[in-house]
């Protein structure tokens, strides 16, 4: 990790800071998560309870702190703790409690307009405080845009066309991003700190106690023997394990180092092994019921239960990961690719009678978001039912897994408010200029009320956004500027964020970027452009999942039973196609070339499309492929493919 380009809260961060740092970290990360349960369990504990906004800055203090702690300014102070990271991280710790103390001041006496000396001076030492943190954390390409908009209000008077918006002085402007509501503790703070603290204590919970390799031991278990086994493995336990850590790289990371080279070893080659691993993890950020911030951000965007995004997500993300187990599954019957060995696939019965903590997690806490709607409370519950588990088993490891819990939940939580606060002056500045409704106006006027292109729009602009942010950061600037145009022409409220969420994640397994493709490519030892190049490949189906489900909300469950039914029914039947098509290998047929393979794909693309004229067609076409197949294939003495496994 260097200090101008962090990507992942996982990457091993300032590891050799010394003993200041670690202790540091460790009490603020528990105070912050006292400072969380009192706040979303409504304890009052002594009487103590903040205001909404006065709980965002206590945490924006304690965590910014964390990030000057473990987030080096520069690569050669990453083994070393300097006096000045020490002074920051004390400057911005005073600045938050400061702000949380005076928390009801400033909404009282309208400090966001016009503040006396003090929180002035302090408000644009915060200001500064947040761009470096963001700096550190994301890198130069985020931390230049959000500058930009961090000033944007000084100048956008001057600006032409539709960036013409309210000018403010530099004080004013500086006032609004810190003491408004809109701003640095607006909705992407608000999300992080009353919903997804939970989550990351939850996933900490859940690697520290080894739900990482229980995860891996199941999807060994349930299918390490079938043919190309070890990537249905990195598929399953990468989906598992991804949807409820939320992160990309981290994914790659835990999960790739075993499946990459046990798919080498199987015969896979090494740029198609790390392409596998990294569509599987990146899917992770899209499968409930976790989804990264992203998700529990969309749910606040629309005011809606997060479980209503959890419903929606799930049968696209379920398409996705079955278009990848078919493909995989084709490859390896095209090339005659085997499973594990018997000697290294774990029994079923044993991996589960020791890892029942995980799933017991997993279960209960689908069960209370789902049912009882506790979107707040569920994951501290679930967590601390593992914890107990994890401890009631190996009582003599209490203090390592409690240490190892409390340090992951700081470094990620660090890493989100280092990145989202900054994000924080995006949505501010678009809203107190008033730019971002004139956006959204000139998008529908540009695309003359055509929603195709509308959407076609959107989809360029994500896809480039997403090359140089993180899929959050997409998804807030897109969710701002493109929303209310798509929602303006009739789309469903949540199938057109969830288009923008996947648009803005391609970017994990798209060149020239395509992080996750890169990361995975190191482990696997192969050409990062290539596995790139493979992964999109691979991954295919969510360049195009997108379209399907924005047009047709019943592949989102936006819509009456039979209509849902039907939706899936022909979306699982196009994937099928469309996935043997891409890897030349057709279930029942056999090895599949030229014509044929052509006009296989074209048909299940064809079904992908929501009219009943385009699906007869696609599945007309379809089915002429396996007739041709059966019967010149019979009269070349040729039998069918095998059925997949």
């Amino acid at each position: 990790m260097t200090g101008e380009a962090v990507s992942d809260p996982d990457s091993p961060v300032g590891p050799g800071r010394g003993r200041l740092a670690r202790a540091a970290v460790f009490v603020l990360t528990v105070a912050s998560l006292l400072l969380a349960v009192n706040q979303v369990f409504l304890i009052r504990a002594f009487g103590f309870q903040l205001i909404s906004t006065g709980y965002y800055y206590a945490l924006i203090g304690t965590f910014l702190s964390i990030v000057f702690l473990q987030f080096p300014a520069r690569q050669k102070d990453a083994d070393r703790l300097p006096l000045y990271d020490v002074a920051l991280a004390l400057t911005v710790l005073a600045c938050g409690l400061y702000f949380a103390g005076q928390a009801e001041s400033i909404i009282s006496r309208g400090w966001d307009f016009i503040a006396p000396p003090l929180p002035m001076t302090l408000a644009c030492v915060l200001f500064l405080l947040v761009l470096e943190a963001l700096r550190r954390t994301s890198g130069l390409t985020l931390f230049l845009l959000c500058t930009f908009f961090g000033l944007f209000p000084t100048f956008a008077g001057w600006m032409p066309g539709i960036l013409w918006g309210t000018q403010y002085t530099p004080l004013e402007a500086v006032a609004a991003h810190v003491m408004g509501v809109g701003s640095i503790v607006g909705i992407p703070i608000g999300v992080v700190s009353d919903l997804l603290i939970g989550y990351l204590l939850f996933g900490a919970t859940l690697t520290a106690t080894g739900g990482g390799k229980f995860f891996m031991d199941l999807a060994s278990a349930l299918l390490g023997h079938a043919r190309g086994g070890p990537a249905k493995v990195s598929i399953i336990s990468s989906a598992l394990f991804g949807s409820l850590s939320g992160s990309v790289i981290s994914n790659v990371i835990s999960t790739g180092s075993f499946t990459i080279p046990t798919m080498r070893r199987c015969g896979y080659p090494p740029a198609y092994a790390a392409a596998v691993e990294s569509c599987a993890s990146t899917g992770g950020t899209i499968m409930p019921p976790v989804m990264g911030a992203a998700g529990f951000i969309m749910a606040s965007f629309l005011n809606i239960p997060y479980a209503t995004v959890v419903s929606a997500a799930i049968i696209p993300a379920l398409l996705f990961y079955a278009a990848l187990l078919l493909q995989v599954d084709a490859y390896a019957a095209k090339q005659g690719l085997v499973g594990m060995a018997r000697d290294q696939i774990p029994p079923l019965g044993r991996t589960l009678k020791t890892g029942w903590p995980h799933l017991m997690g997993l279960v209960l806490l689908v069960v209370l978001i789902l049912f009882f709607h506790m979107e707040k409370t569920g994951p501290f519950i679930s967590s601390g039912l593992m914890l107990a588990a994890a401890i009631a088993k190996a009582p003599r490891r209490t203090l390592r897994i409690v240490e190892a819990i409390i340090f992951e939940t700081g470094r990620s939580a660090a890493y989100l408010f280092g990145i989202l606060a900054g994000i924080g002056l995006i949505v501010g500045a678009l809203s107190i200029t008033g730019v971002g409704s004139s956006i959204s106006r000139e998008l529908i006027f540009h695309a003359g009320g055509s929603v195709p292109l509308l959407l076609l729009f959107g989809a360029i602009t994500s896809f480039v956004l997403g090359m140089g942010m993180t899929a959050s950061a997409c998804y807030i600037f897109l969710a701002i500027i493109l929303g209310p145009a798509l929602t303006s022409q009739g789309l469903d409220e949540v199938g057109s964020h969830l288009f923008i969420l996947y648009w803005g994640m391609l970017s994990y397994i798209t060149p020239p970027v395509a992080l996750a493709a890169v990361t995975a490519a190191v482990i696997a030892g192969s050409n990062s452009l290539q596995t790139g190049v493979k992964a999109m490949r691979l991954g295919s189906v969510l360049f195009v999942l997108p379209f399907a489900f924005v047009l047709n909300p019943a592949l989102i469950a936006r819509g009456e039973w039979p209509e849902v039914v039907i939706a899936i029914a022909t979306a699982s039947a196009a994937i099928w196609f469309v996935s043997c098509a891409f890897e030349g290998y057709l279930h029942h047929y056999g090895r599949i070339e030229g014509i044929p393979r052509i006009v296989l794909g074209v048909g299940g693309a064809l079904m992908l499309v929501p009219e009943l004229a385009t699906d007869l067609a696609g599945l007309a076409m379809a089915l002429a492929v396996y007739v041709h197949g059966h019967v010149f294939g019979a009269a070349r003495g040729l039998a069918p493919g095998p059925r997949p496994e």
